[in-house]
């Protein structure tokens, strides 16, 4: 687990993220999405999908190793998530950032 694992839990709790790929597009295209989190298990034309949007936007993009965002948010399945705009997102993006990863990308 990485040690976004507790905020990705907390935000959940708190409504801070959007859990779903298509609903994360949503967010990227709308404005509202802060950076945007990746199950390592993806399928490669999610991942594209989501990485084309991140690019064309400019929102952070990073890959959590499987199955992290299930756990962190309590739900079997999840593969994408959207943080919404706030102190937990750049909170993230500094834990995120700080940790060297080739899982990372932006």
């Amino acid at each position: 687990m990485t040690p976004v694992s507790g905020l990705l839990g907390l935000a959940c709790r708190a409504g801070q993220i959007t859990l779903g790929a298509d609903m994360a597009l949503q967010d990227i295209r709308g404005g509202k999405a802060a950076l945007v989190l990746l199950d390592a298990g993806a399928s490669e034309a999610t991942q594209k999908k989501l990485k084309d949007g991140c690019a064309y936007r400019s929102v952070p993009f990073y890959v959590l190793p499987e199955g992290e965002i299930s756990r962190a948010c309590g739900r079997d399945g999840r593969i994408a998530a959207a943080v919404k705009k706030g102190k937990l997102a750049e909170r993230m993006k500094e834990l995120l950032s700080t940790e060297e990863s080739p899982e990372k990308e932006t």
